[in-house]
């Protein structure tokens, strides 16, 4: 094929390339055949603001159950939007179209403790004209309770155990360790502290909490986002889950497995494919309550160690507000306390007997407590 072509030739060919191109690019300005403009411009009412959102401002703080007054008003009384949709954390629950533009969104919509969506949209000539949304936070509607404590019994604990989680069941405790290099599955006998079987995990994973459900053991790992599933009578794996977070805390609750992630979200997975089927955001009278940890059910509340502090948060899971605060300051003794005794965490309950269990990252000891008012 020739390719010295005269520089002129050349020089023509992409000439006539580019027109081509420009011509039928369908550009602004540009008119197709049919003399149609392809680019949709909006025209200037379908730019004009039509209302403006009085109230509720930015982050506004409400209780559980109380009822959201939207505040609207006309940006110019003289351009009437023909509607105005709201909506409320995504569900659409009131439609405006006329004087007084406002609408007290009803109770039955903040039931649920956590950060909430508003959006109220303007429509005109079928058209939808500036949406705006605000967020606005809904906190719980009680102050907790404080709950003190009672030693009814210490327990050995082995003082190198770095517990990420803890399960009571027949008389036997499951416990899952973590750290890199250190982490491990056990089943530990309650008296004595011994442990009578222990799985390791691979060094590249740091082991966190762990749950029972239909006799098998579900454990998560830290940074990892993968999980495990053991034959509880075994330790064998039989299967892997996988999960969006860090895996911190888990417990189960029916025919979920409850996990927490270090912050103030709480997520309610299906056992088998292991996805979201709900959340709660946990709240109490003041603020959001994160650095969620290990978790146990007990009695219809999830208890959770909150990480770096002496705190255990009893949570109602239907709305995520914290009913009560536990206080286990001093329960182990610094005289008991060396280098690297590190902080709460691990939380069992024996249903049948009504004990509660707590421990610590390398604590020597394990207690069974009885809460005081």
């Amino acid at each position: 094929m020739r390719t010295d072509y005269p520089k002129y030739i050349i020089f023509l060919f992409v000439t006539l390339l580019i027109t081509w191109t420009l011509s039928c690019s369908g550009r602004p300005g540009k008119k197709t055949e049919a003399g149609v403009q392809p680019v949709s411009v909006l025209s200037e009412e379908a730019a004009v603001k039509l209302i403006k959102m009085i109230s509720p401002e930015e982050n506004t703080g409400f209780k559980l159950n109380d009822p959201v007054k939207v505040i609207l008003a006309l940006t110019d009384k003289n351009k009437l939007p023909d509607s105005v949709l709201i909506f409320f954390n995504g569900k659409a629950v009131k439609t405006i179209k006329s004087e007084p533009w406002e609408y007290s969104i009803p109770p039955v919509f903040t039931v649920t403790t956590g950060r909430k969506s508003l959006k109220v949209t303007a429509y005109k000539g079928g058209k939808s004209q500036n949406p705006i949304t605000r967020f606005m936070i809904i906190y719980s509607d009680i102050v907790p309770k404080r709950n003190g404590y009672k030693v009814i019994h210490a327990y050995p604990h082995d003082k190198d155990a770095f517990t990420q989680g803890l399960v009571y069941d027949k008389g036997l405790l499951f416990e899952s360790t973590g750290q890199k290099t250190g982490s491990s599955l056990r089943e530990v006998e309650l008296e004595t502290g011994n442990v009578i079987r222990q799985h390791n995990l691979d060094a590249s994973l740091f082991g966190e909490g762990i749950a029972l459900y239909c006799d098998r053991i579900y454990q998560v790992t830290w940074e990892n986002k993968v999980g495990f599933v053991y034959e509880k009578s075994t330790f064998s794996v039989i299967n892997k889950i996988y999960y969006p977070t860090q895996g911190w805390g888990l417990t189960t609750i029916d025919d979920k497995i409850v996990m927490s992630d270090g912050t103030n979200e709480v997520c309610f997975y299906e056992p088998e494919m292991f996805t979201v089927v709900s959340r709660i955001e946990v709240y109490d009278n003041e603020r959001k309550v994160d650095q969620l940890n290990e978790l146990e059910y007990i009695n219809g509340e999830i208890w959770a160690n909150i990480w770096m502090t002496d705190l255990i948060a009893r949570i109602d899971p239907a709305s995520g507000k914290v009913l009560a605060y536990i206080d286990l300051k001093g329960i182990l003794p610094e005289s008991e306390r060396k280098a690297d005794t590190d902080v709460l965490n691990g939380i069992a309950y024996d249903d049948a007997g009504k004990r509660v269990f707590i421990t610590g990252k390398k604590w020597p000891k394990l207690f069974e407590i009885r809460l005081t008012e």
